[in-house]
C-alpha cells in the first residue's frame, strides 16, 4: 500500500477538466485511478499511464484520496452514495476533495454525511479551464481543516498553480467559486453582446478585438473567448450549459436570501436562451449566436434570425 507522503489517488470524472487533472497526477508520480462511464475516456487515461475504472466502487478499495470532478452537488453525492458509488468501499479515514461548483450549504451537508462514515471532506472547487487542468496549473478555492490541507498538499501541488486556503469551514471555497462564476458568466455574456453590437454596426471583428484588448473595456474573458468567435470554432472548452448550471446556482442561492443580482439574472437568461436554441453543448462563446441579423466569422449570415446557428 502507499505511504502518507505518496497516497494512492482517484479522480472521478474524466471530462475536459478531470482528465487533465488525472494525467497531471500521473505525471507527478502518483498511482492514480480514473473513473468515467465513457469507454473512450477510460482508454485515453489508460494510455496516459493511469488505472481506469467504470464505477467509483471499482476504485474504492485502492485509493486514499479521491477528487470528485463532476457537474454539481447532486452528481457529487451520487458518485459517493449512489449505486456503484465510492461508499461503502472507501476505507475509513479517507479524504474526498470536492471540485464541483456547488452551493455552500450542499457542501456542508455532504461533509456532515461523510463525517458520519469517518470520511473527511475538503471543499475545493477549481478554475482555469481544460488547458490549465492539463498543465497542472489550476486555481483552487479551498476550505476545510488545516490538517486535511497538510495531508493533501502534494496532491494539490500537482494540480494547481495556486491553492487559496479560505478557512476551516466547509462551503467557503464554494462561495468564492460562485463569485468567480458570477463574474465569468457576466463577462462572457457582455463580451458576446459587445461583439454582436460592433459587428451589427459595421466593425471588422478582428480589428474590433485588437482595439478592445488594448483598451479599458477589455476583460480576461473578452480576450480569451472572442478568439473562438473570430475563428468560428465553438468546440466546447467550457460549454453554454455550464453557465446555465453555474449561474443558476448563483441566482438560486441569492434568491433564497432575497439578495438581488440583476446582472447575473440577465446573463443567465442569455445562456438559457442559447441552450434552448440548441447551443448548450457548444463553447460558452456561442452565446453570441442568439443575436439576430449579424454575420459571424466562419458562418453564414444570421439573417434568418436567432434560430439560425450558422450550421452549428
Amino acid at each position: 500500500m502507499s505511504t502518507t507522503q505518496r497516497p494512492w489517488v482517484g479522480v472521478i470524472g474524466l471530462g475536459s477538466m478531470g482528465m487533465g487533472m488525472a494525467l497531471s497526477l500521473v505525471r507527478a508520480g502518483f498511482e492514480t485511478w480514473g473513473c468515467d462511464l465513457r469507454e473512450e475516456a477510460r482508454a485515453g487515461f489508460t494510455k496516459g499511464g493511469g488505472h481506469a475504472v467504470a464505477t467509483p466502487a471499482a476504485m474504492a478499495a485502492e485509493v486514499e484520496i479521491v477528487l470528485t470532478v463532476v457537474v454539481n452537488a447532486e452528481q457529487t453525492r451520487s458518485v459517493l452514495f449512489g449505486d456503484g458509488g465510492l461508499l461503502p468501499g472507501l476505507k475509513p479515514g479517507s479524504l474526498v476533495i470536492s471540485c464541483a461548483t456547488c452551493a455552500p450549504d450542499a457542501v456542508q451537508a455532504l461533509g456532515a454525511d461523510l463525517a458520519e462514515r469517518d470520511i473527511h471532506l475538503l471543499d475545493a472547487p477549481i478554475s482555469g479551464g481544460s488547458v490549465k487542468a492539463a498543465a497542472g496549473q489550476l486555481t483552487m478555492m479551498a476550505s476545510g481543516p488545516a490538517a486535511l490541507f497538510e495531508r493533501a498538499e502534494a496532491v494539490l501541488d500537482a494540480l494547481a498553480a495556486k491553492v487559496f486556503r479560505l478557512g476551516d469551514e466547509l462551503g467557503q471555497g464554494s462561495q468564492v467559486k460562485l463569485v468567480n462564476q458570477l463574474l465569468a458568466g457576466v463577462h462572457i455574456a457582455a463580451a458576446a453582446e459587445a461583439m454582436a453590437y460592433g459587428i451589427r454596426g459595421g466593425c471588422d471583428p478582428q480589428t474590433l478585438y485588437e482595439v478592445i484588448t488594448q483598451s479599458a473595456g477589455n476583460s480576461w474573458m473578452f480576450e480569451n473567448r472572442v478568439p473562438h468567435i473570430l475563428a468560428g470554432d465553438y468546440t466546447p472548452h467550457s460549454a453554454v450549459d455550464i453557465f446555465v448550471k453555474d449561474l443558476g446556482i448563483v441566482h438560486d442561492t441569492a434568491h433564497r436570501d432575497k439578495f438581488p443580482l440583476p446582472l447575473t439574472a440577465q446573463a443567465l437568461s442569455q445562456f438559457t436562451l442559447a441552450s434552448a436554441q440548441g447551443l448548450g453543448r457548444e463553447d460558452d462563446s456561442a452565446v453570441i449566436k442568439i443575436y439576430p441579423g449579424i454575420e459571424l466569422p466562419g458562418t453564414a449570415a444570421n439573417d434568418a434570425g436567432p434560430n439560425d446557428h450558422g450550421g452549428a
